[in-house]
């Protein structure tokens, strides 16, 4: 067996030393929720009858308390293309769970907002927090003591990090999450970037633009590119908190439905009442935790989990920071290149040997913890396979190697020898890049900055002519506290032209982008955020900006003694009627980018 990397060793020692005090509170307090806290066993029998009152055929066995209760809880909804299969999962999970005794209701739903339909509106400043109002919804849901598992349906963005989070503080029960699977492929991404950047220039309508959409975004299922959805599917796999290698098979096939059933069964499996319990605070430890960060960097997934991750670490009692991203990813090969970072989409990685390959390959390079606590019965080693139906039975079998060297390639022969996501620090603050889709002559940008506050006044400078030159684009107050720190992917067609049109082109926000984020170089996520005094805050228009994914520098090209006397700008006015001001606590309250950008978890390890 091979060695664990160093780099990767290391990281985790480090990790585990800091965290030390709050992961010790964090398993004392799920060792008290099974121990000492309300289960079924103890609610009092106007609390039980209430709790089986509609159940059913399944009334006497939840009555009796002699098998496993599963508790569900789903995102789904209709409108959003990637939960819209949830719809039928509860009766399913119902039916696999008395197959083996057991039982199962649907303990609540959480809220699933899409970011591609809210993407560039003002809807999009709820985004963010979202994610904290899932995890609220599912603690709400998982209070009620009647569950001794939990099965959670959820995909997209801050949908996945929020289930997590909440399912957490219920960290004894055993948890496994249940993907959709993507849509079937529609339109060619690269014929999609095209139209969305001839609607940017002007050269084609939006009847056309919407045909190009309507024929990328066409059916149930999760999105086809490896944006921040299809990248927490990814981090699932590699934590082993899905069945292996669940995730990128489609909607409505049979295997599809037989993984969901597999699912339903192993989770009775590892219930406390067995010999092989395994709890979600158990199973997410610091190793887990490294083991999503390598992910990413191996599949050059989303920069949404920069601050996605160490916020389900934090709820974990695992304390991570951006200096661990950057070591890891300087240590991690880049083996696949999906859409925005290649031309394939995940149907051509799953059926390139996908999550089963990559996983493999990095356990066999030590490059992934393998001795973590899975739901699979064999540990990690079991996502190295792929699920198949073979003699009307769902069975794991080997892939021996990438079917398909353009989208998979192994560890031996890597797309790239790092992983392609940055730190930068300087005198503006700390920030990430992702560069696996960026050319490498652009990963040092040093041009004059164009300052803006809000989205649509840089498409207007754009539509004018203003920003035809080397040029940083410097959005500000979209920070957490600003205004949710909503994502920039409306920018994405306009840059990209000015791009394409030759010009030296970055962009650097206290936001974030997409996580699609592509080919034009993006420092996102600096902090501190401009509201509050954050140094980007400082910044005119016209100032050489230096940007270098290369040395890992941030910098203004400002005298200092001209750069400490500059006064703080007053942030423009909240936009109001989004529902935005209902958040207003998640807002003013709101730790920085890099600890998560949460006011909800920094309010918990006071109360730990």
């Amino acid at each position: 067996m091979t060695d664990l990397h160093p780099v990767i060793a290391k990281v985790t020692d480090r990790i585990v030393e800091r965290s030390a005090r709050q992961r010790l509170k964090y398993l004392d307090l799920i060792e008290r929720g099974r121990d000492a806290g309300t289960n079924r066993t103890q609610l009092s029998c106007g609390n039980l009858a209430h709790g089986f009152a509609a159940s059913g055929e399944d009334k006497p066995a939840i009555r009796a308390g002699s098998a496993m209760n599963i508790g569900i809880v789903t995102a789904y909804n209709d409108m959003l293309s990637a939960h819209q299969p949830y719809g039928r999962y509860p009766e399913a999970i119902k039916i696999a769970a008395r197959e083996i005794g057991a039982t199962a209701q649907v303990a609540g739903g959480v809220p699933a907002m899409c970011d591609g339909v809210t993407q560039g509106q003002a809807g999009m400043d709820l985004s963010l927090f979202s994610r904290d109002t899932i995890a609220l919804a599912t603690a709400v849901s998982l209070s009620h003591a009647m569950f001794e598992g939990a099965l959670l349906l959820g995909i997209c963005d801050k949908i996945v990090p929020g289930l997590l989070i909440g399912a957490l503080r219920f960290g004894h029960l055993p948890t496994i999450l249940v993907p959709a699977g993507p849509m079937p492929s529609g339109l060619a991404n690269k014929e999609k970037v095209r139209i969305r950047q001839l609607y940017a220039e002007g050269k084609v309508g939006k009847e056309e633009l919407l045909e190009s959409e309507s024929a990328s975004y066409h059916g149930a299922g999760t999105c086809t590119f490896f944006g921040t959805a299809n990248s927490n599917q990814m981090m699932m796999e590699v934590m082993g908190l899905h069945m292996p290698c669940a995730s990128f098979v489609n909607p409505g096939t049979k295997l599809r439905s037989e993984l969901t059933r597999a699912a339903v069964h192993r989770l009775a499996a590892i219930g406390w009442d067995g010999d092989d319990y395994r709890p979600l605070g158990h199973c997410i430890d610091e190793k887990a935790i490294v083991n999503a960060i390598v992910g990413l960097m191996a599949t050059g997934g989303s920069t949404n989990h920069a601050i996605h991750v160490p916020a389900i670490a934090r709820a974990a009692g695992i304390m991570i920071d951006w200096t661990d991203f950057a070591e890891i990813s300087n240590a991690v090969p880049l083996l696949a290149r999906v859409y925005p970072n290649g031309a394939g989409d995940v149907n051509n990685f799953h059926a390139a040997g996908g999550m089963s390959v990559v996983i493999r390959e990095l356990l066999d390079n030590g490059l992934l913890h393998r001795d973590i606590l899975t739901v699979a019965r064999d540990g990690l080693t079991d996502y190295g396979k792929e699920p198949v139906i073979e003699d009307e039975a769902l069975q794991w079998r080997d892939v021996p190697a990438s079917r398909d060297l353009s989208i998979v390639r192994p560890v031996s022969d890597p797309f790239s020898p790092d992983g392609g996501m940055r730190l930068l620090a300087g005198n503006l603050g700390r920030c990430v890049m992702k560069v696996s889709a960026v050319e490498q002559d652009r990963w040092t940008i040093e041009a004059p900055a164009a300052i803006f506050h809000d989205q649509d006044d840089v498409l207007r400078a754009f539509k004018a002519g203003e920003l035809e030159r080397d040029v940083v684009v410097v959005m500000r107050f979209q920070g957490p506290r600003a205004n949710g720190m909503p994502e920039l992917h409306k920018l994405t067609p306009a840059l990209g032209v000015l791009q394409d049109r030759g010009f030296r082109v970055a962009l650097v926000t206290d936001g974030r982008m997409s996580g699609a984020s592509g080919k034009v170089p993006a420092a996102i996520h600096l902090s501190p955020e401009a509201l509050g005094g954050g140094p980007i805050a400082r910044l005119k228009d016209g100032d050489m900006v230096r940007v270098c994914a290369q040395s890992g520098v941030i910098q203004a090209l400002v005298d200092a003694d001209e750069w400490n006397a500059r006064e703080i700008p007053t942030p423009p006015p909240p936009p109001y009627d989004t529902g935005r001001e209902l958040f207003a606590l998640f807002r003013h309250h709101s730790d920085l980018a890099e600890q998560g950008a949460s006011a909800m978890l920094a309010a918990m390890e006071a109360e730990l």
